[in-house]
């Protein structure tokens, strides 16, 4: 039985092989031209009398016309009222139109680049009333805004204040507020509030003489208190901590680790012991990071190269010892310049690195002989303060 009948295919469309015979050839060729002869041919539109005219006309009278024509409309734009264009919000460029405005008294570093080799516009002079500006600058603040910066007014030390206040309007900052007020609204979040700038109160942008990077804040219960690496009396001192004063007892003469992780006999000695996050969620390590504390803290290490430090009445440019432990704080310190500051790098203190580089470093010889050379004789930095403490 024969299967169903196929529709004819039209001549000119079959396909044909093609092989080496010329005569095959031609015969692909004479298809090819039957198939444009039997195509329906466009009908060609003959010129009229009016046409004829118009391809006469000389440009200069063109221009005439059209001049004449806008003339014409004129009238007709200015009855409808001038086009208004939608106003569109770009990031960077300013606030959403539903946020509060910032008066352009307080604008001046919204355009400057973190990597900008130009010092913060406010950082303070030496012997600025710091108090005063930011009595000033809070004022001008809209009261939005000034609800959103409540930790910052209340706990940041004055002359700190001044120097990051800039930053504080930028839209990356009022994000991280307001993802840090929800938080701190819902869940338990280390340090307290109150603690979180700590290290602005204890150790004042005037008094820095040494930078120690760290990373995130203790997550477990009452650790925490806004110094890197430090823990509140009565807290088992951390692994970290505990390799630390192991270093300095192999270091430092007559150093013996004291019982406790309290710190801040060193941040009162001009020591900025600071992380690169400033909070974090209780028991979930890393919970706020890359929400905006890395970019705050970058701009805070700035402040320091920008500043420096001063040595008695001298508010001059000797210079500041950075030191990385681990391979996230090297990089912070990637283009600070080692003519003005000195920078220390090794692994981690952690137990999983210590072996790896941290232990003989020598660190806080290295630290001390640096600012002995730019400060003078006995201007280093007491590390068995912590031992009386």
């Amino acid at each position: 039985m024969t299967g169903p009948l196929q529709p004819a295919r039209p001549a000119s469309t079959a396909p044909r092989k093609r092989s080496a015979s010329p005569d095959v050839a031609v015969l692909d060729d004479v298809d090819a031209q039957t198939s444009k002869e039997s195509a329906p041919k466009k009908p060609r539109l003959s010129a009229t009398t009016d046409e004829k005219a118009v391809s006469n006309v000389k440009a200069s009278d063109v221009t005439s016309i059209k001049t004449s024509a806008a003339k014409a409309v004129a009238p007709a734009k200015k009855a409808a009222g001038p086009t208004v264009k939608k106003a569109i919000f770009m990031p960077g460029f300013g606030p959403k139109p539903t946020e509060p405005a910032i008066p352009a008294s307080l604008r001046a570093n919204l355009s400057v680049p973190l990597n900008s080799t130009a010092p913060l516009a406010d950082t303070p002079a030496a012997g600025a009333d710091t108090a005063t500006i930011k009595k000033d600058y809070i004022d001008a603040l809209p009261p939005d805004l000034k609800d959103l910066l409540a930790m910052e007014i209340e706990t940041m030390g004055d002359d700190w204040f001044v120097a990051l206040r800039g930053e504080f309007i930028k839209p990356y900052f009022r994000e991280l507020k307001k993802f840090i007020t929800a938080e701190q609204k819902s869940k338990k979040v280390f340090p307290p509030a109150e603690d979180v700038y700590a290290w602005t109160r204890l150790c004042p942008l005037s008094a820095i003489r040494v930078v120690v990077i760290g990373q995130d804040p203790y997550h477990d219960d009452g650790q925490a208190h806004g110094l890197a690496f430090s823990v509140r009396k009565g807290i088992r001192t951390p692994p970290s901590l505990r390799n630390i004063y192991k270093e300095i007892s192999d270091e430092v003469d007559g150093f013996k680790p004291p019982t406790h992780g309290h710190l801040t006999s060193w941040a009162k000695q001009g020591v900025l012991l600071l992380n690169t996050c400033l909070t974090v969620r209780a028991h979930e390590a890393a919970s706020h990071s890359k929400k905006g504390w890395e970019t705050f803290t970058t701009a805070v290490l700035k402040t320091v190269v920008d500043r420096l430090a001063p040595t008695g009445a001298e508010h001059g440019a000797k210079g500041v010892v950075f030191v990385a432990w681990g391979a996230p704080a090297g990089k912070l310190t990637v283009g600070i310049s080692e003519k003005s500051h000195h920078v220390l790098k090794s692994a981690h203190p952690s137990p999983l690195a210590a072996s790896r580089g941290f232990f003989g470093n020598k660190h806080f010889i290295k630290c001390n002989e640096w600012l002995e050379k730019r400060y003078g004789e006995g201007q280093g930095i007491d590390w068995t303060s912590v031992m009386r403490d």
